[in-house]
């Protein structure tokens, strides 16, 4: 029982180190990352709608 609780010390010890190693973007950066993502999933969900819709209308003349 000992062994695991001091391999489970060792564990989140080697965490704490490699987090402090870990490299942040700045504010800015992620915001305009955020952005970027948004913007990009809203055109996307704009165009695989319009497909949709053209999709349908192309179907209703066959039927």
């Amino acid at each position: 029982m000992n062994q695991a609780v001091e391999a489970i010390k060792t564990y989140f010890k080697g965490v704490k180190t490699e987090w402090s190693k870990v490299s942040w973007p700045e504010k800015r950066q992620v915001v305009m990352e955020t952005i970027s993502v948004i913007v990009i999933v809203f055109v996307f969900t704009v165009a695989i709608y319009l497909m949709d819709l053209l999709f349908k209308g192309l179907l209703s003349l066959i039927k």
